[in-house]
């Protein structure tokens, strides 16, 4: 027991020393817990007050990962006894996904059907907040432990928001295919963390033990393990093959679940995805003798599959919800593109073009969401003549639209030039066939995005149909929130510096 104790000493000492750097999640924990107190103490209707208090805390704790920019600077602290690490990028990722979660916080209110439901939306705003906690893991795990117990926490809270109207079928059957789909890939993933396990002793990335047990077991069985873990994570990536419940679970869960889904998660995944490649693609890292899975030709790969499969899939489709799952798709695979480089360049167009998928897509959904409440339409076909009807709306629409296909002047168009431009500067030095093939994939697919992302300015401005006045216009919130979102992606098109400041 007595040589136990400077062990523990130690521990103690890490643990305490840690939390200096762990504060923004120690907030967001601190806040699930009120969230929850608040629901049981005032029941379902405290609905209105849990929101506010979530909404509020969420800006507290943006303020708290803003301030831990000073806190590490251009350095990456393991903390925890290296389960997690803080470094810029991760910080990065934290404040696109703490932004966008508290623009969910406000949007979840505005749906109809939401608002509606028996049991409120007091315990969605905890698990909101839950789930946010787990996507701050996502973004700085860096041990095997810690990257599955962290996807589990943010898969968890997932399946419970995709099924959370439990009267409606769709919504139900929603959850049950994101619950088998996710139960299958999270034990593939756990199979092959316990073979890494297995060949090297350790479960953390960056140690020598790890690098030095990879290295010398066989380098095929090795990439066969790797490949597992990567289902797991691409699960919540969505990239192809992985990607097969999107549409149905998108369609079926409520429209702010599904621009949750479509969002906070991916953008985690990417953060996880740039912390597991991280010392196996380092120049002067471990693997120098590396011969085994090639990250590059794996992901290249990967990518064009994805960007082919999303946006050709998408033109077939007439459900707004479904179209634009399928376009998120396509741009997985589009932002794989920058992950590929392996430099500083690369991610910063990486961040960026999250970002700015992040806040075209949430106001996507939200107008689908509008026409929706007004209407009671969810197909792009019946969107005929209603431009003229509803036309702060529609041009918001456009607006949106245009940034997700990536034309000028718009933040999409922006963040497509950085990201070509980022794999074009490595291309030029390695000559690397993949990269090519992915910066011509990605052009010709952004042009056939324009035939799916059209439809719904076509059918609101340019085809007539008779249209019925309403009485009453709902969900004037949405047309609101859209209108500043529209207006962002336009001033960051134009002005990629002020965003890029804090990326």
């Amino acid at each position: 027991m007595k040589d136990l104790l400077p062990h523990i000493t130690a521990q103690l000492n890490d643990v305490l020393g840690s939390l200096l750097y762990f504060l923004p999640e120690v907030y967001l924990t601190v806040l699930f817990i009120v969230v929850l107190v608040t629901d049981l103490l005032f029941g379902k209707k405290s609905a209105k007050l849990c929101r506010m208090v979530a909404s509020v805390g969420m800006l507290l704790v943006i303020f708290k990962v803003l301030q831990q920019v000073a806190l590490t600077g251009a350095d990456a602290v393991p903390i925890f006894s290296n389960m997690l690490i803080l470094h810029r990028t991760a910080i990065a990722f934290k404040f696109i996904i703490d932004v966008l979660a508290f623009m969910l916080l406000l949007y979840f209110a505005w749906d109809r059907k939401l608002q509606e439901h028996k049991k409120g939306l007091s315990d969605l705003y905890s698990i909101v907040i839950g789930s946010v906690l787990g996507l701050h893991l996502m973004t700085m795990a860096i041990n095997l432990l810690s990257v599955y117990l962290a996807i589990e926490m943010v898969s968890i809270a997932s399946y419970l928001l995709a099924s959370y109207r439990t009267e409606n079928a769709k919504s139900t059957e929603a959850g049950l295919k994101y619950v088998l789909f996710g139960a299958a890939a999270s034990a593939v993933m756990l199979y092959g963390i316990s073979l890494i396990y297995a060949y090297s002793g350790s479960l953390d990335l960056f140690s020598q033990q790890m690098a030095t047990g990879l290295l010398q077991a066989n380098s095929l069985s090795v990439s066969f393990a790797l490949a597992l873990v990567f289902i797991g994570i691409g699960f919540k990536l969505s990239f192809v093959p992985v990607h097969f419940y999107v549409p149905d679970v998108y369609e079926g869960a409520a429209t702010p679940v599904t621009a949750y889904l479509s969002t906070l998660p991916k953008i985690a995944a990417f953060a996880l995805v740039v912390n597991f490649v991280a010392p196996f693609v380092a120049q002067q890292g471990f693997y120098n003798n590396w011969k085994g899975f090639d990250f590059r030709l794996v992901l290249s790969a990967i990518g064009i599959l994805t960007m082919i499969l999303g946006n050709f899939a998408a033109v077939l489709q007439n459900s707004v919800k479904r179209m634009l799952a399928y376009s998120g798709i396509a741009h997985t695979g589009f932002a794989l593109m920058a992950l590929v480089t392996f430099n500083t360049q690369g991610l910063s167009a990486l961040t960026y073009y999250l970002a700015m998928y992040g806040l075209a897509n949430i106001a996507a959904l939200a107008l689908a969401n509008y026409f929706e409440n007004n209407e009671g339409i969810t197909n792009i076909s019946d969107y005929k003549g209603l431009g003229f009807k509803y036309p702060v709306a529609s041009v918001c629409f456009v607006i949106v639209l245009i940034s997700l296909t990536g034309i000028p002047i718009s933040a999409g168009f922006t963040g497509k030039l950085f990201v070509f431009s980022a794999v074009y500067s490595v291309y030029q030095q390695t000559h690397d066939v993949w990269l090519m093939a992915l910066l011509i994939t990605g052009a010709v697919t952004t042009v056939v995005g324009l035939f799916y992302y059209i439809k719904i300015p076509l059918n609101l401005f340019l085809k007539r149909a008779e249209i019925v006045p309403n009485e009453i216009s709902y969900s004037t919130n949405l047309v609101v929130f859209s209108s500043v979102i529209a207006l962002l992606l336009i001033i960051f098109g134009i002005f990629p510096d002020f965003l890029m400041k804090f990326l």
